[in-house]
């Protein structure tokens, strides 16, 4: 009959350090693992005990378990369970879980035969040391900060409540590993390697520094106190630490040196400047920082430790350094990025893209082939697959055709009768005679059409790729054509729009885009490093494509006035001049005879081109066809900026609104913010490629492979609507801030209503107002997040204008100067953000 093995009890034993103790000792001992939460890889042969230590009823329960499954005699009981934060704030858990959850336990041991209580304390109990001064058992201790402090109280609390039962109390150092596991070393590693600007900056005293403790020195200590309990002091107290400590600037050079392979300069700066830092970061600008004021105020605690009782009643000492550990903490982080961060819980996104020489390595070589398909079976797929689409080079031969017998069909060589509006466009605009305007279009669709036939004829054969190329070009053209011509007609001009836009669909959009890079098709990962979505979905697409459609119906609709085909606009609000409603005197005006083309229509070709780049390509879109996301997004954006930034002015230089300007401009500005995402994930893989040593253009108009395989599974057309449309905006979050902002702007846009302010400063306050709600609903992309700062130079400039230029009373002054302040402190907080990673981009989600 053998022995039964001594039972151990170890709580808190879920945690980096519980499970540890656990893995080490249950070979030896009956280990019982105690936690409110399983750990995600249970030891084997140690029983795993659910309590919440700060409820009687849950521990009595434990216990209960524990005696009658392991009996009522406990060799060592190793107390983890404990809180703590890093706001450096008071916390009733501190009081409910650390010193309460320790009472409850100690009186629930009460009916046990307890032969000896480790409680793991923490070296912050001490009061700070001088250079050279060491500190032991017996010197001074503090409790300014909460979790110190709770630590001490629950010392007390087991000094006065233990009863026969022996305590030992480590006093232990921050616990590390090679893969660093401590709280806040791994985070200024991270810094550094980041390169961040931070990381060259430390408010306390460079040579300052803290002894740390290896995990592996810790168990060994609790292994010997559980050996030789029968031969400790009832009540012992030892300190756990390394001899040797390195300041935190000595730490700087190490890892700089072993990260990037020079020093790392380090300058001190003001504690009370860091201090308030981190508190606008934190309090104002709501950035979830890790530096908080009170890590400022210990910045310069040096600790030295006396560690000659532990040596010599336990017979410990430490067998590791941090000095000696440090180069194989950074070799891991070099060897697995990714790795490493998620082992110390940091956001692994910003610096997924980093790849390892095996990464890259292994990524280069999946790019030969991919999903079980070589080159060569792409390569025979691309020539199935083209002659599979043989019916839209067909269709567009047709199309030519069409085009060909348009202007015969259209009477455009006639002498048609044109319509009242039409001449009246041509005497305004100084425009050629609508019969001779007629007669180019006609020769237009003639040489068009037949363009298009030889082009669509020369795309059946997969040796002339590029006449895909070159019908998408004469279909630009079409678009193009009736606004250059001014077309007369209608039917004309109806007609080229079309046939142009199905033109470049069955040229280049249909079929698979002619060029693009092999091994970028190979590999079928749609996800970018980092992200936790592709953000080329077609969900994330349609929202922006079906306010393309919207947009370009209501600009056909003012381009058909312009050009003369219909005698008037619907206009719902606006009086204009001259006999005209509001949105017919803006589209006569003088800005818009400015342009030497109908404006309209131009608004309408880009959202033509809008709507076809939107749905051009596959979720992967964004890394095998960059050109293409880029155009999309300067149509989007920048185009987009522009032209809302003509709607605004209206009444300021043409003095009335157009109510389809604005429409159309809504919408528009509703875009932008759907669109930053994608545009960030395109320009970060031209970075990564580039950092990989591929050469940008080839890459920028070919597009290429990336080396992981990352996949997007989030919700598709075939989800529930509510989980269909989530995934339509991810991405893009609405916090209150930002919705407020825009409110005061459009409230700012009304002032000649709302204040009755008067010329300059009315149209000062409409044009800031305009850009204050732009820039707003710009930022609430989260990748785009930081533009809302732009709206504190609004704002402050909302708070001087009143005394700065005439056309308010004193009251309406102060009111506007109040919206700027407020302005201006809406857009410090960042607001809710999602649950999203945007790979290195997450470090500019401020």
């Amino acid at each position: 009959m053998t022995n039964r093995k001594q039972t151990i009890l170890v709580t808190g034993a879920s945690g980096y350090v519980g499970s540890a103790i656990v893995r080490a000792l249950v070979d030896r001992y009956d280990v019982v693992a105690l936690d409110h939460t399983a750990p995600a890889i249970p030891a084997a042969n140690a029983e795993f005990v659910v309590v919440d230590v700060t409820s009687d009823t849950s521990v009595k329960a434990a216990l209960d378990r524990v005696r009658i499954a392991h009996g009522s005699k406990i060799a060592s009981v190793i107390h983890l369970a404990a809180y703590f934060d890093l706001t450096g704030e008071p916390n009733p858990k501190y009081e409910s879980v650390t010193v309460g959850g320790t009472r409850r336990i100690v009186k629930a041991l009460e009916a046990f035969e307890t032969e000896q209580f480790i409680f793991m304390s923490t070296l912050l109990v001490q009061a700070p040391s001088g250079h050279g001064q060491q500190i032991n058992e017996d010197s001074p201790l503090q409790d300014a900060l909460p979790y110190p402090a709770s630590k001490l109280r629950t010392e007390r609390l087991l000094q006065k409540e233990r009863g026969d039962v022996p305590i030992v109390v480590l006093r232990a150092a921050g616990v590390y590993d090679e893969l660093c596991h401590a709280a806040f070393l791994d985070h200024q590693i991270a810094r550094i390697y980041e390169r961040r600007l931070a990381s060259h900056v430390y408010p306390g005293d460079l040579t300052a520094g803290q002894p740390y403790l290896h995990l592996a020195d810790l168990i060994a200590a609790i292994e010997l106190a559980i050996e030789r309990r029968a031969d400790l002091h009832p009540d012992s107290t030892f300190l756990l630490g390394e001899d040797d400590v390195m300041g935190f600037d000595e730490i700087q050079q190490a890892v700089g040196q072993g990260l990037h392979g020079h020093p790392w300069p380090t300058v001190r700066i003001p504690a009370s400047a860091a201090e308030a830092g981190a508190w606008m970061e934190d309090k104002v600008l709501q950035e979830e920082p890790f530096i908080r004021p009170w890590m400022v105020r210990i910045a310069s605690d040096h600790y030295e430790i006396d560690t000659r009782r532990a040596r010599t009643q336990l017979g410990w000492g430490p067998t590791r350094t941090l000095r000696e550990t440090l180069p194989v903490m950074l070799d891991s982080l070099k060897h697995d990025p990714v790795g490493w961060y998620t082992a110390n819980h940091l956001d692994a996104a910003l610096i997924a893209d980093r790849q390892t020489p095996d990464a890259a390595e292994s990524g280069s070589q999946g790019t030969a082939e991919v999903g079980g398909e070589s080159h060569e079976e792409m390569t025979l797929q691309m020539r199935e697959s083209h002659f599979e689409m043989l019916w839209v080079h067909w269709l567009n031969i047709l199309l030519g055709a069409w085009l060909v017998a348009s202007p015969f069909a259209f009477g455009s060589f006639g002498t048609n009768e044109f319509t009242a509006a039409v001449r009246h466009v041509t005497l305004d605009r100084h425009l050629a005679d609508p019969a001779l305007r007629s007669q180019w279009m006609g020769y237009s669709d003639l040489v068009s059409g037949m363009l298009v036939m030889l082009f669509g004829a020369m795309s059946l054969s997969t040796r002339l790729s590029w006449a895909q190329w070159a019908n998408a070009c004469t279909g630009v053209w079409l678009l193009f054509a009736p606004l250059i011509f001014w077309s007369p007609g209608a039917a004309a001009y109806t007609n080229d729009t079309f046939v142009g836009a199905l033109v470049i669909a069955f040229a280049v959009l249909v079929p698979m885009m002619p060029g693009m890079s092999m091994s970028g098709m190979m590999d079928k990962s749609d996800r970018p490093v980092g992200w936790t979505y592709s953000p080329s979905t077609y969900l994330q697409r349609l929202p922006i494509i079906a306010l393309g459609a919207f947009g370009f119906l209501v600009s056909r609709s003012l381009t058909a006035y312009q050009l003369g085909h219909i005698g008037g606009v619907w206009e719902p609000f606006f009086v204009g001049a001259r006999g005209l409603n509001g949105t017919e005197t803006i589209i006569t005006s003088s800005v818009s005879k400015a342009w030497p083309v109908a404006d309209a229509g131009l608004g309408a070709v880009a959202y033509v081109f809008e709507v076809l780049m939107g749905v051009m390509g596959d979720s992967r879109r964004w890394r095998t066809m960059p050109w293409m996301v880029a155009m999309f997004g300067i149509v989007v954006v920048p185009l987009g900026v522009v032209s809302i930034t003509f709607v605004v002015i209206q009444p300021i230089v043409i003095g009335t609104w157009c109510t389809l300007c604005l429409v159309t401009a809504a919408a528009m500005l509703a875009m932008i913010p759907l669109s930053f995402d994608e545009l960030v994930a395109m320009g970060q893989y031209l970075v990564q490629s580039h950092r990989r040593g591929e050469p940008f253009w080839p890459t920028f108009l070919r597009g290429g492979a990336q080396p992981q395989d990352d996949r997007d599974t989030s919700p598709g057309f075939d989800a529930k609507l509510s989980k269909a449309a989530g995934s339509a905006v991810r991405g893009v979050t609405v916090p209150w801030t930002l919705a407020l902002s825009a409110v005061i702007g459009v409230s700012l846009m009304l002032t000649r209503v709302l204040l009755q302010t008067m010329p300059p400063l009315a149209n000062s306050d409409h044009l800031v107002g305009a850009m204050i709600v732009t820039f707003a609903v710009m930022a609430m992309a989260e990748v785009g997040r930081m533009l809302r700062f732009a709206n504190i130079g609004f704002g402050l400039w909302l708070m001087a204008a009143p005394w700065l230029i005439h056309g308010d009373r004193a009251t309406a002054a102060c009111i506007e100067s109040l919206l700027g302040f407020t302005v201006v402190l809406l857009s410090l907080p960042r607001g809710q953000r999602s649950t999203e990673h945007y790979g290195s981009w997450d470090r500019y989600l401020q």
